[in-house]
């Protein structure tokens, strides 16, 4: 089971561009063999979690006893801990990679600990996608003014990311 870990706003309903864009991922991720992990709740980790089931795929979502709400129905698997900072550790664990779709300063603390973590080969080398324009101008940012170790890779539809995903995650596991 090579699970993908993705990260995004918990605010879109369903029917908005931004659910639909990650339920489109999720039933990418499911029909290329990835099994989907997300923060469990709802807007995109209901979406990704949604399309992936839809595709017959098997879904994990990492919740929270701090945040006192119950995962989304389209969650197989449900891990519950403790914290925030739990919870965000446990969905870096369990990724072999990872996509970030937009969202605000949670989905940005989440994509800015993956990168540090992976930038300082804190994580074995996975990948890193973020989908579509969103995070372009904090990326293009860092880089231009640290230069990091890690790149982060972009793909500007679900079809891509999967595509980048299905190619790096086979790469790394090998390396």
């Amino acid at each position: 089971m090579t699970v993908i870990t993705v990260f995004g706003s918990s605010r879109p309903a369903p029917g908005t561009p931004e659910y639909e864009t990650a339920r489109e991922l999720g039933a990418a991720l499911a029909r290329a063999g990835f099994t989907v992990c997300t923060g469990g709740y709802g807007g995109v980790m209901e979406g990704v979690s949604r399309g992936a089931r839809e595709a017959g795929g098997h879904t994990i979502g990492v919740t929270a006893e701090v945040f006192r709400s119950a995962a989304n129905a389209w969650v197989v698997e449900e891990v519950c801990v403790k914290t925030w900072q739990e919870r965000l550790f446990e969905l870096i664990r369990r990724g072999a990679g990872y996509v970030v779709l937009p969202g605000g300063t949670g989905t940005l603390a989440e994509l800015a600990v993956v990168w540090e973590m992976l930038n300082k080969s804190f994580l074995a080398r996975k990948p890193l996608v973020l989908l579509g324009d969103f995070w372009r101008p904090v990326l293009d940012l860092v880089e231009k003014e640290e230069s990091p170790h890690y790149v982060a890779l972009r793909a500007p539809t679900p079809a891509e990311a999967v595509g980048l995903l299905t190619r790096h995650v086979g790469k790394h596991e090998r390396d």
